[in-house]
């Protein structure tokens, strides 16, 4: 297989017709190599437009969504991350490239190796791997300047929108099967936070999210 020419079309044939037209989010999925993050039993489907499986019951985000996030958040190479779902380390591999230091936290011991196996054979160190559940926020190093919550949320709680800092940003897929909404949420004051509904789509649940009854934001 040609990862290269898979990998122009990736770009050029789903994500560029998806309004993904930031020329810096497009240089970078053209930079990282997907195939390296990706199970070898699907290493053939690295650049599909599918959901790919990784184990644990979860999966990877679509290619056309990974480029949607990144367009809808803007980095700076100053900008603390926490990611929640490390899966396969692909995704912080992206937001690594970017910014200067990344925290990933995943709640399966299985991904947190396969992750971390993933990153350190691409040879990325700026990513810090941690296993617990995050679902609820992480408070080590808050607050962040990003968050990505990479698996769906019923609703988002306010323990974690307190651990983004004024003026900082968050994506996250919020909502239930069939349809999700992928969420940009902008803390503009203390209290204050903007949201953007950037597009549909469902990907799986968190463990142990707050339920719809709990809160709701």
């Amino acid at each position: 297989m040609n990862f290269e020419r898979a990998r122009f079309n990736m770009v050029e044939q789903q994500i560029r017709p998806w309004d993904v037209l930031d020329m810096d989010v497009l240089d970078l999925l053209m930079t990282v190599k997907r195939e390296e993050f990706v199970p070898p039993a699907h290493k053939t489907l690295a650049f599909a437009d599918v959901e790919i499986p990784i184990g644990c019951g979860q999966t990877m985000l679509k290619p056309v969504i990974e480029g949607r996030i990144l367009q809808a958040l803007p980095l700076k190479r100053s900008d603390s991350v926490l990611e929640i779902g490390t899966g396969s380390g692909y995704f912080a591999a992206l937001l690594a490239a970017r910014t200067d230091w990344v925290r990933s936290v995943e709640i399966e011991p299985e991904l947190v190796k396969f992750a971390t196996d993933n990153l350190n054979r691409a040879g990325v160190e700026n990513v810090i791997v941690e296993e617990g559940d995050a679902a609820r926020g992480w408070s080590s190093r808050a607050p962040y300047d990003v968050i990505v919550v990479s698996g769906g949320l019923p609703v988002v709680p306010q323990s974690l929108l307190d651990q983004l800092k004024v003026g900082g940003r968050m994506f996250a897929f919020v909502g239930a099967a069939p349809v999700m909404e992928a969420r940009l949420i902008t803390r503009v004051s203390e209290d204050q936070y903007q949201t953007e509904d950037v597009l549909e789509t469902v990907v799986p649940m968190l463990k142990n999210v707050q339920r719809k009854d709990e809160f709701r934001f």
